[in-house]
């Protein structure tokens, strides 16, 4: 059944639920999670930065404000539109070379905490590609609000407080962590001053040498050392072998838009599926609120998740092309398996929690940046480089040990990646950068979000404050209290199993940022989701 093009993006709608922001509009914006990290963008712009320069200045200061979700020890990808055409940005990092198989023999699973989690961080790698190829300011300049933030002090905003209080019970243990993260013997409390001197150090480092040092200088020998005394594999051998890559996007075109994505070794691509699915069904007969809308979303999902969960992988190891993974005949039939009366089991996986940040940002040129970074899990692997605030990441844990699976840990390969920056084209001109950083939620809540924008017209803060669903695995799906009750029955009465989760869930169904063209093409609408601290700000 054909799908009608999308209405005109009202961006300056206000929204039609609880809510306690309107829409920004601006010809200049950024939107992130953290206001501290949304203002260090903004000064870039008002110093005559652009949108690339704006971006990273928040990326660097949510590695100080934000920790819970990322660190110098982090991965990143990015969606740029530079004014004529699209750039997309891999910037995960590979085992080391050590990661044979047989080492986590007596594993069951994936390490997911300490030195056997850890990869090699490729968010460092990101800040001085973007920089060197579109930015305007050095970096230098684009570093001084993180290093200011960390060397003076920045007061803890309150989601993150929460969550840096629950990842203070999981890593403190772990070397490193509470030296770094836990004063005076605890996590900091909303509204206290927290300062990282060690971190602002690193953070000049890198800086100054365009993340030379990170890979190949001092910091490298440092995260190498600490690896050695831990008995790890990362070594300095493998952090000078990382390299990011630019790649194509890939896309799927859904009313008169573009939806698009990172390739694999990242999640885009169940996005993508699922939305190549919901293409081959009623979707656009429904309102964006009803059990029948929210019950086909629910079954493309699952659907693309159990291929994402099969088949994403380092794409050198990937037994099935993505082509065929979104070939038209292919998701015609999938949807073919979709009852509207009944909730189906394809056997979808389930993602563990994750910590992730994402910036989005816009200028009057007309640049756009969709940049995302994480040390996945919060706090990532628990261990912090003494004397360094280098806290790395565990996205070791995303691979499997399971015989023959492309995904199956080996050495120098990137793992299953959760994190997506999104991008929306129409007609080959830019429409939307967005994200919604969360762990499992990050596919499915592009889906959520481009069909709230793009089918139903919905404002970008609308599309934030939206109650939100989450396909858990299986039979189960998580809905925000927020989701009428009567959509909750009526989905239980199909076959779903309905839990609803509150707000010291919130982190489950993510945080939306957004940034949407104006109509006109004389500025841009921006929303940021209350389910964190963060904010849109623009002039």
């Amino acid at each position: 059944m054909p799908l009608p093009r999308q209405p005109a993006a009202p961006s300056a709608a206000l929204s039609p639920y609880l809510t306690w922001r309107a829409p920004v509009l601006a010809r200049n914006i950024v939107a992130t999670s953290q206001p501290l990290a949304a203002q260090a963008g903004l000064r870039m712009l008002l110093h005559g930065g652009n949108a690339i320069d704006a971006a990273l200045a928040a990326a660097m200061a949510l590695v100080v404000v934000e920790p819970t979700g990322c660190g110098l020890g982090s991965d990143a990808f990015a969606i740029v539109w530079d004014g004529h055409a699209l750039h997309g940005l891999n910037a995960s990092g590979r085992s080391p070379a050590g990661w044979t198989p047989e080492r986590f023999r007596d594993h069951a699973v994936m390490p997911t905490d300490g030195i056997e989690a850890v990869t090699v961080p490729g968010a460092v790698s990101a800040w001085a590609a973007l920089s060197a190829r579109f930015g305007r300011l050095p970096l230098t300049r684009v570093a001084e609000p993180a290093i200011g933030y960390a060397r003076e002090g920045f007061p803890v905003s309150p989601t993150i407080a929460d969550g840096w209080a629950r990842g203070a019970v999981r890593h403190q243990v772990q070397p490193g962590f509470a030296d770094a993260f836990l004063p005076h013997g605890r996590a900091p409390r909303p509204g206290e001053l927290f300062r990282h001197p060690a971190l602002a150090a690193s953070l000049e480092s890198i800086a100054d040498s365009a993340g030379e040092s990170f890979y190949r200088g001092d910091l490298a020998r440092r995260m190498a050392a600490f690896s050695a005394s831990l008995g790890g594999a990362l070594t300095e051998a493998d952090l000078d072998a990382h390299r990011c890559d630019w790649v194509e996007t890939l896309s799927r075109r859904f009313v008169g838009v573009e939806l698009h994505e990172i390739p694999p070794n990242g999640q885009g691509l169940a996005a993508l599926i699922a939305l190549g699915i919901l293409a081959h069904t009623s979707i656009a007969h429904h309102p964006p609120d009803s059990a029948d809308a929210l019950h086909l979303q629910i079954e493309a999902m699952k659907l693309a998740l159990a291929d994402a969960y099969r088949y994403i992988a380092d794409p050198a190891a990937m037994d099935t092309p993505v082509t065929a993974l979104l070939d038209a005949g292919y998701l015609f039939e999938r949807a073919r398996e979709i009852d509207l009366n009944r909730a189906g089991d394809p056997g979808a996986g389930q993602c563990p929690p994750g910590g992730t940040v994402y910036v989005a940002a816009a200028d009057a040129s007309g640049m756009m940046v969709s940049f995302i970074q994480s040390n996945y899990m919060g706090f990532g692997s628990g261990l912090v480089v003494p004397d360094t605030g280098i806290s790395l990441q565990n996205r070791g844990a995303g691979f499997t040990l399971e015989p023959g699976h492309p995904n199956r840990v080996g050495p120098g390969k990137r793992p299953f990646q959760t994190i997506i920056p999104g991008f929306v084209t129409a007609g080959g001109r830019p429409r939307m950068s967005f994200g919604v950083m969360g762990g499992p939620i990050q596919a499915q809540g592009h889906v959520q979000i481009v069909l709230r924008t793009q089918l139903h017209g919905q404002s970008p803060q609308a599309a934030c404050d939206a109650p939100r669903w989450r396909v858990d695995g299986g039979l189960s799906v998580a809905v925000e209290p927020s989701l009428r009750e009567t959509v909750r029955d009526q989905l239980a009465r199909r076959g779903h199993r309905v839990s609803v989760e509150g707000q010291d869930a919130s982190f489950g169904f993510g945080g939306a940022q957004i940034i949407q063209c104006l109509e006109d093409g004389g500025g841009y609408g921006a929303g940021s989701d209350h389910r964190k601290d963060g904010q849109a700000v623009g002039f």
